[in-house]
């Protein structure tokens, strides 16, 4: 029993020492801060339309909202959207994403949750700074989404899906406009 208490503190010694000889590092909140703005195009109460295809010939029609705050001083942004059916205002659809930026690695990281799932992904900046695109894979299905503040000030954002060797197909439209 001591040879064995004896071999397990020593494991565990092995694994701590090098996590406890590294310097831990030290966020640098300002850069983190600075970059968060580049997102300040968002931020506001956003309302118009959404368009969801499930299928060849099946549409739905929303009336979508999009919330955009900043949180934590500036650290994070918090997104929520909303979308009911035009044609009884029941809600069929609800997200929520954290955007938040990595000094570390210079990426801006999004979570987003929806029906009880959630997904984190790289979120990356347009040239023109006022859009951003991101996607995630699974399986064999891959979504690619790309949001942009158009020549009018609206929030336009298309998603496609591809199915393995199949050409991408576009699924949703969203055209949002800042409230007053």
């Amino acid at each position: 029993m001591a040879v064995m208490r004896l071999g397990s503190s020593f494991l565990f010694a092995a694994v701590l020492f090098p996590c406890l000889a590294q310097a831990p590092r030290v966020p640098d909140v300002e850069r983190q801060r600075a970059s968060m703005k580049k997102l300040a195009f968002l931020v506001g109460k956003w309302s118009g339309d959404a368009r969801i295809q499930r299928g060849p010939n099946e549409a739905l029609e929303l009336a979508q909202t999009e919330d955009a705050q900043y949180k934590l001083d500036g650290l994070i942004l918090l997104i929520e959207g909303t979308g009911r059916n035009k044609s009884d205002g029941k809600v069929v659809f609800r997200a929520l994403a954290t955007v938040s930026y990595d000094d570390g690695t210079g990426a801006y990281r999004m979570r987003a949750y929806n029906d009880g799932r959630y997904l984190e992904t790289e979120l990356k900046l347009a040239g023109n700074g006022k859009g951003f695109t991101w996607g995630f894979v699974f399986g064999q299905i891959r979504t690619d989404y790309v949001m942009t503040i158009n020549e009018k000030d609206e929030w336009t954002e298309v998603g496609e899906v591809t199915m393995g060797a199949q050409p991408p197909r576009k699924f949703v439209e969203l055209t949002v406009r800042l409230e007053k």
